[in-house]
C-alpha cells in the first residue's frame, strides 16, 4: 500500500528546495518500463519546465495539484499562448489533462506546490523535437528567467 501523506510531501518538498533545478519526482511506480508512470512532482517558484509535448498518441498528461498553485499554460504551434489557467485546490482548481501532442508548460506560484502527475509509461526521455524550438532553454537560465516572465505579463 501507498499513501500520499503530509510528511510525504513535506519530505519532497525539502528535496525540491535543495535540488538546484527547483524540483523533485517522488515515483509510485516500480520501474520506468512501467505501463503507467505515476509520481509526486514537488515544484518551486523559480523552477523552469520548457515547453514542450509528448508526440506519442499514448502520452496525455493528468497533473492534479495536492497542494500550492501554478499557472498552466497550453500554445500554438508558434508559440502563441492559447490557454491560461491558475491551478490552486484552495480556489477550487484542481487540474488538467493534456492531450498528446500539446505544447504546454506550467509556472509555480507558490512554495511547496506538489502535485501528482499520471502519464503512460514506458518512460523515455523527451528528444529535441518535443521541446519548444520558440523557448528557451533550460541551460540559458537569464532567457528562461526573461521568458517566464514575459509569459506572467503578457497571458
Amino acid at each position: 500500500m501507498k499513501y500520499i501523506t503530509e510528511k510525504l510531501l513535506d519530505e519532497v518538498s525539502t528535496q525540491a528546495k535543495a535540488n538546484e533545478r527547483l524540483r523533485m519526482n517522488y515515483n509510485f511506480h516500480d520501474s520506468m518500463d512501467a505501463s503507467m508512470q505515476r509520481l509526486l512532482n514537488a515544484l518551486e517558484p523559480g523552477t523552469y519546465l520548457p515547453p514542450h509535448r509528448h508526440k506519442d498518441p499514448d502520452k496525455e498528461e493528468i497533473y492534479l495539484v495536492l497542494r500550492g498553485a501554478l499557472f498552466a499554460f497550453i500554445f500554438d504551434e508558434e508559440g502563441n499562448v492559447v490557454e491560461k489557467r491558475e491551478l490552486n485546490p484552495a480556489k477550487g482548481e484542481y487540474g488538467i489533462e493534456i492531450p498528446a501532442g500539446t505544447w504546454h508548460s506550467i509556472i509555480v506560484l507558490e512554495p511547496n506546490t506538489v502535485i501528482y502527475e499520471i502519464k503512460e509509461g514506458p518512460f523515455a526521455p523527451l528528444s529535441p523535437d518535443n521541446f519548444a524550438p520558440w523557448a528557451p532553454s533550460p541551460a540559458d537560465k537569464e532567457a528562461a528567467e526573461a521568458y517566464t516572465k514575459r509569459l506572467l505579463e503578457n497571458s
